[in-house]
């Protein structure tokens, strides 16, 4: 058989999910304003679909958008008016300093600590690089 040939019938039998290339999806945040509060719905379920804790994201937020904010079952409460798309450049902003490897760009990061300085660590391709300070 030509190469073309079995390279096809090999892909031709691979199953659908892992031909395809975007495996890591994060949803946006739910978030709606109510007054003077703005009300992210879904903070708790995000973070940890990310592999973040709540309160390293909660203070990188607190940090950005200078004010004060609140965690009630699972929702992040912030005082001020805070529209969806600019709370979604926020947490993107977020993902690319604190997810997102900064050497390979896949999300299979974790924060360490490395002798006091705060490193990403990426899981697929090794990379170290340290983080800002919130």
């Amino acid at each position: 058989m030509e190469y073309e040939k079995m390279l096809n019938r090999l892909y031709g039998s691979l199953p659908e999910k892992t031909t395809s290339k975007e495996r890591f999806e994060i949803p946006r945040l739910d978030s709606r304003v109510q007054g003077k509060k703005t009300m992210v719905n879904n903070f708790s379920a995000v973070v940890k679909l990310i592999g973040r804790e709540e309160k390293h994201v909660y203070k990188y937020f607190a940090k950005e958008t200078a004010s004060s904010l609140t965690i009630e079952s699972g929702k992040l409460i912030m005082n001020g008016k805070f529209y969806p798309d600019m709370l979604g450049k926020l947490f993107d902003s977020y993902l690319k300093e604190f997810v997102y490897c900064h050497e390979c760009g896949k999300p299979d990061t974790k924060i360490v600590d490395n002798q006091g300085i705060k490193m990403l660590k990426c899981t697929a391709c090794g990379a170290l690089s340290p983080l800002k300070k919130i």
